[in-house]
């Protein structure tokens, strides 16, 4: 004789009744791991670090700054009394280059800038947000060296982005100022390091201690608050 099938018998097995539960707690950690590969990944430190944009004229910071020894700021005139450290105009090159190698096939955008009088169309690579106030005289009046935010850039034939310029990484320097500053002469000193005493104090203790010397003497305080940057 056949048994009959109970009207409400259970089709799945029992076990199918956890699925909802792990469905969602994977939902969950899915969730959360793009969040964290967003904020970790997307943030400056991996999308603008390493930019290094082709420039219209192979212009190389190492034979310039470098090789040749040449000051920051006989290009970057604005750098010690303006926001901005301005991009040398044409007649800056041509300075050197009516004499030094003019027919040389890597100076035709140069010369064809010259000839026209018009500016050459150099990508920038160090860019903040609009609604950032920056300015390269605060900072350099104050002791912050090139090298802080550019890294070594006498080395580099061409340039590339060194820091993530990000609000995070400008707010640690502003907290502890003292290990990013050094002696006015020194702005442009790519090597420069902190005299050390005893002479077997480690490089960045040295700094540290000579930069707190510049914060108590000339009273540095940044400011670490909205105002400071979002004017």
């Amino acid at each position: 004789m056949m048994t009959q099938r109970p009207p409400f018998a259970q089709i799945f097995p029992r076990w199918t009744n956890r699925l909802p539960a792990a469905m969602l707690a994977s939902a969950g950690l899915l969730l959360g791991a793009a969040i964290l590969g967003c904020w970790y990944y997307f943030s400056p430190r991996h999308t603008d670090v390493g930019y290094a944009p082709e420039q219209p004229l192979p212009f190389s910071h190492k034979l310039h700054a470098g090789d040749l020894g040449m000051d920051c700021r006989y290009c970057h005139v604005g750098v010690e009394r303006s926001a901005v450290a301005s991009v040398p105009p044409t007649q800056v090159c041509m300075n050197c280059h009516l004499q030094i190698r003019p027919d040389s096939p890597k100076l035709a955008v140069l010369r064809k800038s010259w000839s026209a009088g018009t500016p050459i169309p150099w990508v920038r690579v160090h860019k903040l947000a609009d609604y950032v106030y920056f300015s390269h005289q605060s900072h350099t009046t104050r002791g912050v060296g090139c090298v802080e935010c550019h890294g070594h850039i006498e080395r580099m034939v061409r340039v590339r982005q060194h820091q993530p310029l990000s609000m995070g990484w400008c707010l640690a320097c502003h907290r502890a100022p003292a290990g990013h500053l050094r002696p006015l002469s020194q702005l442009t000193e790519m090597d420069w390091d902190a005299p050390r005493h005893p002479a077997t104090q480690p490089t960045e203790e040295a700094r540290a201690a000579f930069g707190q010397h510049i914060v108590e003497r000339d009273r540095i305080a940044p400011g670490t608050d909205c105002s400071a940057c979002h004017r």
